[in-house]
């Protein structure tokens, strides 16, 4: 009796991993390379519906300040748009955190905090983020993630859950179980350069200065110091991948330095981020470990933020 028990259950779990991965083998017009998903475009959406307002509460809910709401949300929808997926749902959410963070959820949900946008001195290192977050949606990195974390589950009884696509919630990692508010999913080295290079992409198609996320990659390893940001905890920035960066833009915009052809926005950026930052109370999240706004604030409005070049 027990032998057929287990015997019925592996048959059972070899057909539900042969239903997710064989309909999910695509080529990722982003990426042009072929991926196996468990995730359909309306899962996608459906699980980014669902959680996004419980990762929006665990991490301090919007900021209060509809300007600088406005202009992250112009930024995102202006490099979604000439994406390869510019039909998604996509939603921009910028957090009242103090933490150094910025994530996307399936479906083109994408946060980013106000502790991380205090560390910036132009709007193009926000566009090299917020495209960065937008490539991990249109690779569908996430999906990817889940496909091996339900493959990896399924032997501890959640297969039936991920299979029937009522509840991600134990392979998101959402609410208690973020612990420390770090997505789950992290992603690998060669995810990460794909994004990276998609952010790329992206901003420059827009006009931003793509070497600017060179410059985020600085920004934000001179800020980790001993370590303990966020964003640097699940999108980990090693010299080798500063390196890459560089050869990418290298590679692919030789012309980086043509101020005629690329923009950075330092003053658009001060207007509407950083002098409204400067007004406002401190963070509802994370407050102990917001970014250094004075000095760049000094840098501001000296007029003499640090060239991307």
């Amino acid at each position: 009796m027990k032998h057929t028990k287990i015997t019925q259950w592996l048959a059972a779990m070899l057909l539900a991993l042969s239903l997710m991965v064989t309909p999910g083998c695509q080529v990722n017009p982003a990426t042009g390379q072929s991926q196996f998903n468990v995730l359909s475009e309306r899962e996608e959406i459906e699980i980014g519906e669902q959680y996004s307002p419980e990762f929006l509460e665990e991490f301090g809910g919007p900021i209060p300040n509809e300007r600088i709401q406005s202009y992250v949300r112009e930024i995102g929808m202006e490099m979604a748009a000439i994406s390869e997926r510019p039909d998604l749902p996509w939603e921009f959410h910028t957090l009242d955190s103090g933490v150094i963070n910025a994530f996307a959820l399936p479906g083109g949900k994408v946060f980013i905090s106000r502790g991380l946008m205090v560390e910036f001195e132009n709007e193009a290192q926000l566009a090299a983020v917020i495209g960065h977050e937008i490539g991990h949606v249109t690779a569908q990195h996430i999906g990817q993630q889940m496909s091996r974390a339900a493959a990896t589950q399924a032997g501890l009884g959640i297969l039936g859950v991920a299979v029937a696509g009522t509840d991600w919630g134990p392979l998101l990692g959402v609410g208690a179980e973020l612990g420390s508010g770090v997505y789950l999913l992290s992603f690998g080295r060669e995810q990460e350069n794909e994004a990276d290079e998609l952010g790329m992409r992206y901003m420059s198609r827009v006009g931003y200065n793509p070497a600017a996320a060179l410059k985020v990659m600085e920004v934000l390893r001179a800020a980790g110091g001993g370590g303990g940001i966020e964003w640097l905890s699940t999108h980990p920035a090693p010299d080798t991948r500063v390196s890459r960066v560089q050869r990418v833009l290298d590679r692919d915009y030789p012309d980086h330095d043509d101020a005629d052809e690329y923009r950075l926005g330092r003053d658009s950026y001060r207007e509407n981020v950083l002098e409204e930052l400067r007004k406002m109370p401190a963070p509802t999240h994370g407050a102990s470990q917001q970014g250094s706004l004075g000095p760049i604030m000094r840098h501001a409005h000296a007029g003499c933020a640090a060239c991307v070049h």
